[in-house]
């Protein structure tokens, strides 16, 4: 009788190991992924960066061209100035807070917008198509525009890779043991004025 208790009392230690194992084994997974996603989050914030300290001097340039759109480069102005009055709590949560996530979107697609029609607006003044400083400017925005576009792509993809391991049962038990330390990441969306072509209007 007391071999078969010993016996018993080691299948469930046994039992006890091999699930602590694997909880730990779940927990280590879940947090690689959530560093994956958090290091590409940072490299979209980055080229976000970099597009917003563009933006003084493209905005400069243009305003010295006659007779240019003050409402174009202006709408460009305050759209920067919104991105910089995003908070660092909105931009800290936004990983774990769809609704931070999606301002903090939705900020940077206005300033996207407002950008491009600038681009297409300036299309129409020959002097700054042969601004070489214009030039230059124009091709630094386009090609963070792309690099924006990239990084997006690249924090979905870890994003998607997140959620489909954490959304997988059983570790979907896992993470719900710890609190919204292990939320589901929100998605960049396409904007919806994307769907369509700016309208421009040349003075």
């Amino acid at each position: 009788m007391q071999r078969r208790s010993s016996y018993a009392l080691w299948i469930v230690l046994g039992l006890v190991v091999v699930l602590a194992l694997w909880i730990f084994s779940t927990f280590n997974s879940l947090v690689t992924l959530d560093q994956n996603v958090q290091a590409q989050w940072g490299q979209v914030q980055t080229a976000y960066q970099r597009r917003a300290d563009l933006i003084p001097n493209l905005v400069a340039t243009v305003r010295g061209a006659a007779n240019f759109e003050k409402s174009t480069y202006v709408a460009v102005a305050q759209a920067r100035a919104q991105v910089g009055q995003i908070s660092p709590q909105v931009v800290q949560s936004a990983l774990s807070n769809p609704q931070a996530f999606a301002q903090y979107q939705h900020v940077q697609d206005t300033l996207g917008s407002a950008l491009s029609r600038l681009l297409a607006v300036s299309e129409n003044y020959p002097q700054l198509q042969a601004n070489q400083d214009f030039l230059t400017l124009q091709a630094q925005i386009e090609g963070t525009e792309n690099r924006i576009s990239v990084e997006r792509r690249r924090y979905n993809d870890e994003a998607r890779a997140f959620n489909t391991r954490r959304d997988t049962a059983p570790t979907v038990f896992i993470a719900g043991l710890f609190g919204s330390r292990f939320n589901e990441k929100p998605y960049f969306e396409a904007d919806s004025s994307a769907q369509s072509a700016p309208h421009v209007t040349f003075p």
